[in-house]
């Protein structure tokens, strides 16, 4: 049991520090190396639990930082994107949808990388906010993949990698907290998973005030680079968990 506890701990402190740098991507980390010791249904509600917990930080912490009408508008989108998700979680079928995924990931980020030329907005574009909004919506409700939609609509934008993590939190603060309230009613938040919680606290403080230095730290230019390559290697996990567990 010690072990489990060491375990929790670390894996809490790595995800929550990548969240905290990068504005998403800790559910990435934590499910799949939750999942190496824990069941599936105590990993899920306990990463949503920490997410929880990391924006709610970073909001109050810096919310002079957050971008609240592009925020509304996108969490507004997503929520009508979610339905469409779960859908495809359950009927479609899974393995070439992940593929697809991981392909479109991998190729937009390389373009937005290595493209010389690109798109830029000076302000908040309605079109621009539904399509990554409902698109993040659609993800998220299939596989917990919000991230990649969020990253192209702050790259648009010209966020700094501040506002970019923010603005994020602010995202992730109301759609988190409603998935757990679906996990709470499906009896899905247990004993177990709070126990786990308590656990993962002494990390997860530490990792969100060191994510934030190190955000800080990180030029503005050079951020966008950054996360579409952290993507990068998100778009593959992806690719290659389809490929070994089919």
């Amino acid at each position: 049991m010690e072990f489990i506890y060491i375990y929790i701990f670390v894996v809490s402190f790595v995800a929550t520090l990548v969240r905290s740098t990068f504005g998403f991507g800790e559910s990435l980390v934590a499910v799949p190396l939750f999942i190496l010791f824990i069941p599936l249904e105590i990993a899920v509600p306990l990463s949503v639990l920490i997410s929880i917990l990391v924006a709610l930080v970073v909001v109050v912490q810096d919310h002079q930082q957050i971008h609240f009408n592009s925020a509304k508008w996108l969490i507004l989108f997503a929520v009508l994107g979610i339905p469409i998700g779960l859908l495809i979680l359950l009927y479609g079928n899974e393995f070439w949808v992940k593929i697809g995924l991981g392909l479109l990931i991998i190729l937009n980020s390389l373009y937005a990388i290595f493209a010389k030329k690109q798109l830029s907005l000076k302000t908040d574009s309605m079109l621009w906010l539904f399509i990554c909004g409902f698109t993040s919506g659609i993800l998220g409700g299939a596989y917990g993949v919000n991230g990649p939609p969020l990253v192209v609509y702050g790259n648009l934008r010209n966020w700094s990698a501040k506002h970019f993590r923010a603005t994020l939190q602010a995202y992730f603060l109301p759609t988190s907290f409603i998935a757990a309230i679906g996990y709470f009613t499906k009896g899905l938040i247990t004993l177990e998973v709070l126990k786990y919680f308590l656990v993962s606290l002494p990390a997860v403080f530490p990792a969100i005030f060191l994510g934030r230095y190190l955000n800080h730290k990180i030029k503005d230019k050079s951020f966008f680079k950054y996360v579409y390559w952290g993507l990068i290697a998100v778009g593959s996990f992806l690719i290659i968990n389809s490929l070994l567990t089919k």
